[in-house]
């Protein structure tokens, strides 16, 4: 039986890790959080005495952690993933990364005699609980062949796009779109409620047009009725942001309407703290125009 284990059970881990072990692998799980790592012994997981115990018995090292920083930190510190894996493992890195930091890493790994693998997930904690992920995966053709019973069994949707630093690179790319059309959306349902439409009308306006999109129909709602979606914080919208600009900048591309998009959430970020819903950025619109949509439905 392949072992495999799971650094990182919270919001999006714990689905994960859960699914892994429905499956029939043998999942152990480490989290900072005592809360999140005794909610995943309850879904069939193994709590880990550590994250170097846990990578020196694995087949298979997984990690869903919140960005590049924590990554790196995870694989290199003495009592992390690298120093105790033995050669022959595959890390699957689930997480959202910058392609400087994932590079180094791989290189690391290879040194040691591990694959690398990234597979950053898009489908929030509901999709991660229902194992129906969008899973985008970078890394060598074989091993990514070997493993898809692992991608199977946490998401729906698995495309295999690539070297090692596609799938961060596509993950990246789609998710922009979701914050740009909160942006947008709010700013079109603006304009409307402020000509005089009721914001629940607005929204299932666009719900029905051309620019119907999963924001206005999953977010749209909760905008109008100023709930913001808390399972998602606004850092790591805006962290997701900053990872496009400086990958757009490494590639050369010009992109003026996502960098404006980004100068949103980092001002969101600033202004409502860290820890706020990402669908804030959505309410400094709302503020700007002195008009606050659940106040006139």
């Amino acid at each position: 039986m392949t072992t495999i284990f799971f650094l990182g059970v919270g919001h999006m881990g714990g689905g994960m890790a859960a699914n892994l072990a429905k499956a029939g692998f043998d999942v152990l799980a480490y989290d900072i959080s005592a809360d999140n790592l005794a909610r995943a012994v309850a879904n069939g997981c193994t709590a880990a005495e550590s994250t170097a115990a846990g990578a020196a018995t694995a087949d298979v090292v997984m990690t869903s952690l919140p960005g590049p920083m924590q990554i790196s930190s995870a694989g290199q510190m003495d009592d992390g993933l690298l120093p105790n894996m033995r050669p022959g493992t595959v890390w699957i890195d689930l997480s959202t990364n910058d392609l400087d930091t994932a590079r180094m890493l791989a290189e690391a790994a290879a040194e040691r005699g591990i694959t690398l693998i990234d597979a950053p997930v898009s489908g929030g904690p509901e999709g991660a609980a229902a194992g129906t992920l969008s899973v985008y995966v970078g890394g060598p053709e074989q091993a990514v062949i070997d493993l898809m019973p692992v991608f199977e069994a946490i998401g729906a949707n698995v495309d295999h796009l690539g070297p090692h630093g596609a799938g961060y690179v596509a993950k990246i790319a789609q998710v922009t779109l979701c914050y740009t059309q909160t942006i947008t959306f709010v700013e079109a349902l603006m304009l409307g409620v402020k000509g005089g439409v009721a914001p629940a009308k607005m929204t299932e306006l666009i719900q029905k047009s051309a620019g119907r999109s999963y924001v206005a129909d999953v977010y749209g709602p909760e905008i109008v009725a100023g709930t913001y979606d808390e399972s998602f914080s606004i850092a790591l919208a805006a962290k997701d942001m900053r990872l496009a600009i400086e990958m757009a900048s490494t590639m050369g591309a010009d992109l003026p309407f996502m960098a404006r998009v980004a100068e949103r959430y980092a001002a969101a970020e600033a202004h409502y703290g860290p820890a706020a819903p990402h669908l804030l950025a959505a309410q400094m619109t709302e503020t700007a125009n002195e008009l606050i949509f659940s106040e006139q439905s």
